[in-house]
């Protein structure tokens, strides 16, 4: 026995079975809730049992609070993924499974997931969330795109992207009323390649009203997202902040920027993310 001070722990919606060996209490198998005060009563039955070490299954996201307040009461938690643990034969319980479980670990025959420090699971959280942020938002570009097709406005034959600082200008101004083709072309920034006579084409169409609700609504939504982006990215350069450095930029500075990369686009929240990066792995 690799693990004498083992348990195991089924881990539910509702509630999570945990199991401990026959000889550390007289109900070797209890159920607890999964409110905070019942996962704060689970470790404490634990402690009480010297148990040192808990092995459960990652299923969903309902294992997060429970690995982490066992986590902070001071136990090793392992993650298991549940592919790799083969279930006791004969009809499935819950009862049956975090026996199965503290069996498996006290022989030392689980094998912990990867699961980061505190601190990059924190910015990890982050990072996640934003990228379903960008998705969200690219979501509302294609709704843009679909409104302005429907209406005959052909703005991305003109431009490269419809949500640069061109289209969204002459999306804005439609919004606003703004019907006169030589207007809106106007807006176009300096450096489209586009001639204005020929966007002045692309922006005459027909401005029908359920699509121009259609627009309205993607481009508010579009606007949301992009603002939303931006806290979470000043929450991740928050986070990166506080991770311990590697390399003293003072003593041994950043690497010069790749030739004809242009700065703007290592910039997050007003940061050069270059920075952040070289001063956390000490490579860039």
């Amino acid at each position: 026995m690799i693990n004498p001070d083992a348990a195991g722990i089924d881990i539910g919606h509702r509630e999570h079975w945990c199991a401990v060996p026959v000889d550390r209490s007289a109900k070797p198998v209890q159920r607890f809730g999964t409110f905070t005060e019942d996962l704060e009563k689970l470790a404490d039955w634990l402690k009480g049992c010297g148990i040192k070490t808990v092995a459960m299954e990652s299923t969903g996201v309902y294992w997060i609070p429970a690995f982490q307040i066992l986590e902070r009461r001071g136990f090793e938690v392992r993650l298991v993924n549940a592919r790799q643990v083969k279930n006791v034969s004969g009809r499935k319980t819950d009862v049956l499974d975090c026996q199965w479980l503290q069996r498996l670990h006290s022989y030392g025959l689980l094998n912990a997931s990867f699961r980061p420090a505190d601190e990059m699971c924190v910015l990890r959280s982050y990072l996640r969330y934003r990228d379903e942020l960008v998705c969200a938002r690219s979501v509302q570009c294609q709704h843009m795109q679909k409104a302005l097709q429907q209406m005959n406005v052909q703005l991305h034959q003109v431009l490269s992207d419809i949500t640069g600082l061109s289209g969204l200008r002459m999306i804005e101004a439609i919004l606003a009323g703004e019907r006169n083709a030589e207007k809106l072309a106007n807006l176009a920034d300096r450096r489209v390649h586009a001639s204005k006579a020929t966007i002045q084409r692309a922006l005459k169409g027909d401005y029908r009203s359920e699509h121009m609700f259609l627009l309205k609504v993607a481009f508010e939504l579009h606007g949301t997202y992009e603002k939303k982006i931006q806290e979470c990215d000043e929450q991740v350069i928050a986070e990166m902040a506080k991770l311990p450095a590697r390399v003293d930029p003072k003593q041994k500075p950043l690497p010069p920027r790749k030739p004809g990369r242009a700065p703007i686009r290592d910039m997050v929240a007003g940061r050069d993310l270059r920075e952040e990066l070289y001063r956390w792995t000490g490579v860039i």
